[in-house]
């Protein structure tokens, strides 16, 4: 393998919610180009299988089990990454959740279960880790919208006002962070063969649904997450920041 093909040789990574679907796939994906990668979620038990496969597409796989909604879970990964060298370059804000319901259906406790999780989680992890990737000349911040942050769906009320948010911060901390030369981006994914969304797809009618809807009328492989995040990440990237990429084989071109 040539020295670009290693371009994150030498580089630390987290990937947030890294125990299954798109995350495993980007962190996969950047173990591929030698980077170390941080795996963290609330599933220790997955995150040895990521790990695994981290080592095994080249990287290395550092794994620290936190509760991303817990700010003392979270100054625990910072702690666990300062142990290591204290070093960062890329930070993947993935861990998220989806609860569909009508809106007036929905507790309060549901609603902030939605936003912690995907808004309170990036938001904590991004404050404990950018100090550290600070003063390298090198900065990437990933955040995992979605295509719910410019259309939606019914029963999307909570999920779609989170990911919108997460579009919110990437603007704002592209602009903060620029100094740096860290550049901060989102990747809009559409419907994509994962673990959440295994209830539509075990659907039959809601299945085809939602394939009808698909112009390339297939859902995504998470390995093309995987490799958008990669191709992110690299040096030829650098002029793109503040800005949202959608992945989703053309539902929004409607």
């Amino acid at each position: 393998m040539s020295a670009n093909e290693h371009f994150l040789s030498g580089k630390v990574a987290v990937v947030t919610g890294a125990s299954k679907g798109l995350g495993r796939a980007m962190a996969v994906a950047l173990a591929s180009a030698g980077a170390t990668v941080v795996v963290t979620s609330r599933n220790a038990e997955q995150l040895a299988e990521t790990a695994a496969m981290v080592e095994t597409a080249g990287g290395k796989a550092l794994v620290q089990p936190a509760d991303l909604t817990v700010e003392a879970d979270v100054r625990a990964l910072g702690d666990s990454i300062r142990q290591h060298g204290g070093a960062m370059h890329i930070l993947i804000n993935n861990a998220g959740v989806n609860l569909r319901k009508p809106v007036t259906d929905f507790t309060l406790d549901e609603w902030h279960y939605v936003m912690n999780s995907n808004v309170t989680s990036a938001f904590l992890a991004t404050r404990e880790c950018v100090p550290m990737m600070k003063g390298h000349g090198y900065g990437r911040i990933l955040f995992l919208t979605s295509i719910m942050s410019h259309v939606s769906l019914p029963e999307r009320t909570a999920y779609s006002a989170s990911k919108s948010a997460l579009l919110g911060m990437v603007k704002a901390l592209a602009l903060e962070l620029a100094p740096e030369a860290i550049t901060v981006n989102g990747i809009s994914p559409g419907p994509f063969a994962t673990e959440m969304n295994t209830p539509l797809m075990q659907d039959a009618e809601k299945n085809r649904q939602f394939l009808s809807s698909i112009p390339l009328g297939q859902w995504g492989d998470p390995r093309d997450i995987g490799q958008l995040a990669l191709y992110l990440c690299r040096p030829e990237s650098n002029f793109i920041t503040g800005t949202d990429l959608l992945i989703d084989g053309g539902w929004t071109a409607r």
